[in-house]
């Protein structure tokens, strides 16, 4: 998710290289908005950034704002209705960008479908939009101060109207969403390294429950929700955010490679001779891992850079198809050795049984798999897919259970306190509820199915 105000700039190139930055965020559908004298035009498709836009689709882009999303679905199916930014037409004109999942979306989709409202999507985004597309304040933030309190969950967003650019985040900050300058002008994204493609400067962080507002007039900021706990989705720090990324004030790939070293104090395999990472995921955390070990590391895999990323992308069987595309075991580094393989989490497990088995075909003499995060038991409802309890490995297993259904030699994983210590963070202000099962946020454990929507959805005509 990106916004940017900016009259002398090429906004609408400008968000394309910030989606590029954030595409690891989500591969199922790219979209920009911009906005130029008084009228909106947005330009959205399924598949990756670069699948979407052209040159031609850029250049009528043309504007003095723009704001752009990449979507990884959590509500609503994967389908071009679904796409963002939303763009709606009620009371006022605007388009949306929205990263998080609303726990509250279907009281909210009954309530404006009551009062006559027609959605064009199935996902709680549009929720979002249609609140405040139709709310009859004279301005989009006063509008945002009256929905702010209606929605809970998780919700970093970014609105665009005729006139300016609009970013809020949820009191509990679950999501993140950075504030950055560009050449006196303000621009706001999802994680900080979308800045840093486009040459802007990182400021800081939009607090949880602060609105801001880029604009003719500069940068206004307006505090509008104070909430009860900050709730920061400590995944993020393990596994969602990119490696250049700054999350609370540290970069990710520091906090990553810390977390490898304090499992090898806690994990050690004493009969090992390599260390390995799963690429690319488990790469700052395998090299902490054999510094802290002493133990050498090598690449056990060459990884294929144009497969999209396996857990991102919808349905179990595209990530069982992608595996098998995107990772090549190399038998003449692992073959006869005793392998630490090192990785940053485990949900299913389905991606991880196929690493072993194409370890153990390559000749590996042993694989103990390590993983720098603590084992996840519960589903996540602010905007991560991690599915069912019932699905996930760890679910209902000890390690040496979960290390035999994976076919390895032993498995172990890195404590919740030794993820705190490697961000230099606490629980009280952190969401780790997909590791603990201690939910933040009061209807923490409310979440809706991903497809709660479909049976009512409007049907809408491609324009």
């Amino acid at each position: 998710m990106f916004g940017v105000y900016a009259p002398d700039h090429d906004v609408a190139r400008l968000s394309y290289f910030a989606l590029y930055a954030l595409q690891h965020r989500g591969q199922e559908s790219a979209g920009i908005a911009s906005a130029h004298g008084g009228h909106i035009m947005t330009v959205r498709d399924q598949g990756l950034v670069n699948q979407v836009f052209d040159e031609q689709k850029l250049r009528a882009l043309h504007g003095e704002m723009a704001i752009g999303h990449v979507r990884y679905s959590t509500t609503g199916a994967n389908s071009w209705e679904n796409t963002q930014p939303v763009w709606r037409a009620d009371t006022r004109e605007l388009a949306l960008g929205h990263n998080g999942n609303l726990t509250n979306a279907v009281e909210l989709h009954a309530a404006l479908r009551e009062r006559g409202v027609a959605f064009r999507s199935t996902s709680d985004s549009e929720i979002i939009a249609a609140l405040l597309s139709t709310h009859p304040a004279e301005t989009v933030e006063d509008a945002i101060a009256d929905v702010m309190p209606q929605l809970e969950g998780a919700f970093s967003t970014v609105v665009m109207t005729k006139d300016r650019v609009v970013a809020f985040r949820d009191p509990a900050g679950l999501r993140p969403l950075a504030l950055g300058m560009l050449d006196g002008r303000y621009c706001v994204a999802s994680e900080s390294c979308a800045f840093d493609i486009i040459g802007a400067e990182y400021l800081r962080e939009v607090e949880p429950g602060e609105c801001v507002t880029l604009g003719e007039k500069g940068l206004r900021t307006r505090q509008v929700v104070h909430g009860e706990r900050r709730a920061f989705c400590v995944f993020e720090h393990i596994y969602f955010a990119r490696p250049d990324s700054r999350l609370e004030g540290r970069v990710v790939q520091t906090s990553r490679s810390r977390m490898g070293e304090l499992l090898a104090a806690e994990a050690p395999a004493p009969s090992a001779d390599l260390v390995i990472a799963v690429p690319d995921s488990g790469n700052a955390a395998a090299r902490g891992y054999a510094r802290a070990s002493g133990l050498p590391q090598d690449d056990g895999f060459v990884k294929n850079r144009y497969v999209a990323r396996t857990f991102i992308q919808p349905g179990q069987e595209l990530r069982k198809h992608g595996l098998r595309l995107k990772f090549n075991p190399l038998a003449d580094v692992v073959r006869g050795r005793r392998l630490v393989v090192v990785d940053d989490s485990i949900i299913r497990g389905n991606t991880t049984r196929q690493i072993v088995q194409m370890l153990r075909d390559a000749g590996a003499a042993e694989v103990h798999l390590r993983i720098s995060a603590p084992p996840i038991r519960n589903p996540c409802h602010y905007g991560v897919d991690m599915s069912t309890r019932e699905e996930m490995i760890a679910h209902g297993r000890t390690e040496a259970e979960v290390a035999e259904e994976l076919g390895a030699d032993s498995i172990a994983y890195l404590s919740l306190d030794g993820v705190y210590a490697a961000i230099d963070g606490t629980r009280e202000t952190h969401c780790d509820a997909c590791f603990s099962g201690d939910y933040p946020l009061a209807a923490g454990e409310q979440g809706q199915e991903k497809d709660a929507f479909e049976p009512v959805a409007l049907p809408l005509a491609r324009a």
